[in-house]
């Protein structure tokens, strides 16, 4: 497929950008409307908060379907159905009547909203030169952060206004923009060419896939770090309790500065690439995740621990980003398969991470634990950087 100018490409991030960050919205969208949907179904709390998972976890296990699905009928158009699906599902959520229904269709339409940001991935390597695909690809990653961080807070404070089902109807009118968004663009972007569905020949691809070195670094490389690092969310405000600093309020500003620092990374990356190159990026990135780690086992002040946060979010970006790069590169003829993989190995880790870093304080303690993520984290960017993850092809 042709490759993009660098004007095409800023217009090929908005428009991507655009559907990532309205599914990325409406995933964080039921966290702060816990309380209000649990006394308007009559329902536990517990139940109520399935609804956050019942979205992300349906996401994650389509995504091996989904990837080779845009590789045989095109990966926008594939996208702009998925995108259009998630909009109907968001709108149907909104005149849900039973909790059921609701966990319904969340499920639905996480289901749907898989289709898109690592079929985005895919399209960028087909359509941005390699040379400006890293800065494009953190761009796409401002907007995809964004809807994250807004859709909790703006759920939050319109809640009080619209009512949740307000909140989840202007969800669905975001995703339906975004598709109209697409579907202009997409009658302006060269065709994609089609052919038939095989799943023997999608079984084949991601067989292949995982016999390709370059590939596995990837997958166990983001696997890695997903575990390491969202495992340690829940534990945030425990550890500040630990250390007399707060509880979950103070624990949400600590993760907000996560988010942020993701928006940092975004703003120095065409420096940090220019002046480093990406091999001592992800070296330093793995630097400040490990600086991170051993900063929250002893931090005496909340400003630190919020200053933790966001270094935390800045290394691991500089880390995250530049995987997915280098998965848009791995299977240049299974784009859709091989970014679809990266986010299904990215997902399954913080699935896991949880238990696995609960595991290792019951065993440990919650200090060692933590400086062991640091040793790890260090370990994984010099590998990625400078060692077999950045050599191997």
């Amino acid at each position: 497929m042709a490759q993009s100018t660098p004007a095409a490409s800023g217009s090929l991030v908005i428009t991507l950008g655009l559907a990532a960050f309205a599914t990325a919205f409406a995933g964080r969208l039921t966290d702060p409307l816990i309380v209000v949907l649990s006394q308007h179904f009559d329902a536990s709390a517990e139940d109520v908060a399935l609804l956050g998972a019942a979205y992300t976890l349906p996401f994650a296990l389509i995504q091996p379907i989904l990837g080779p699905v845009g590789d045989a009928y095109g990966k926008q158009r594939v996208m702009l159905i998925a995108l259009a699906l998630t909009t109907l599902m968001l709108a149907a959520s909104a005149f849900a009547t039973t909790l059921p229904a609701l966990f319904w269709f969340r499920a639905l339409s996480g289901a749907a909203a898989g289709g898109v940001m690592p079929l985005a991935l895919a399209v960028m390597g087909d359509r941005v030169p390699m040379a400006q695909r890293q800065i494009a690809i953190s761009r796409l990653l401002v907007l995809s952060i964004s809807g994250q961080a807004a859709g909790g807070f703006v759920s939050g404070l319109l809640e009080g206004y619209a009512g949740w089902r307000g909140v989840m109807g202007l969800c669905a009118i975001l995703a339906g923009a975004a598709s109209l968004v697409m579907l202009l663009a997409a009658r302006r972007a060269p065709r994609e060419p089609s052919t038939s569905f095989s799943p023997g020949l999608a079984i084949e691809r991601y067989v292949t896939l995982w016999r390709t070195p370059a590939a596995v670094v990837c997958y166990a490389a983001v696997f890695v770090e997903a575990i390491m690092v969202f495992g340690l969310f829940p534990y945030i405000a425990p550890l500040l309790a630990q250390h007399g600093l707060g509880g979950p309020p103070e624990a949400g500003f600590v993760v907000g500065a996560f988010g942020a620092g993701g928006l940092v990374y975004a703003g120095l990356a065409p420096l940090l690439l220019a002046k480093l190159g990406q091999g001592r990026m992800v070296v330093l990135g793995g630097g400040l995740v490990a600086l991170s780690f051993v900063l929250f086992a002893f931090a005496p002040w909340l400003a630190l621990f919020i200053l933790c946060g966001l270094l935390l979010g800045t290394g691991f970006y500089m880390i995250h980003n530049s995987i997915q790069t280098r998965v848009t590169e791995v299977a240049p003829k299974a784009r859709g398969s091989a970014t679809a993989m990266h986010a299904f190995s990215f997902y399954c880790g913080q699935s896991v991470g949880v238990a696995v870093f609960g595991v290792a304080t019951a065993g440990l303690g919650l200090v060692p634990t933590l400086l062991a993520c640091a040793v790890g984290a260090l370990a994984l960017g010099t590998w990625l950087g400078v060692g077999a993850g950045a050599n191997r092809k």
